[in-house]
């Protein structure tokens, strides 16, 4: 008899299915092998987003705090192109003047 393949949406679509059959949490997530944190996370998130909270997310954030703005940035890249000798401080006091 062949192994039963199961991926991590599976695992989460039978863990939530039997919560809302009644099952208690805590019992869940012993079988599972899951903190009961996590467990509240998937039913928050099925809650929230139906059958699309079983995929994984994107853990890239929604914007870069450091990161300049396009113009500034080509602007930066074409001054290094023109003079690839300079370093950053020359490229800072020609991008003031």
């Amino acid at each position: 008899m062949p192994w039963n393949e199961s991926t991590k949406m599976d695992e989460k679509l039978k863990f939530v299915s039997r919560y809302l059959d009644g099952e208690k949490i805590a019992t869940l997530c012993q079988e599972f092998g899951i903190s009961r944190v996590t467990g509240h996370k998937i039913i928050d998130r099925y809650k929230d987003s139906g059958l699309e909270a079983f995929t994984d997310r994107s853990r890239r954030p929604f914007r870069q705090a450091n990161r300049l703005p396009f113009q500034v940035e080509q602007l930066i890249v074409n001054l290094k192109k023109e003079f690839p000798t300079w370093g950053a401080p020359k490229l800072r006091d020609r991008l003031h003047t």
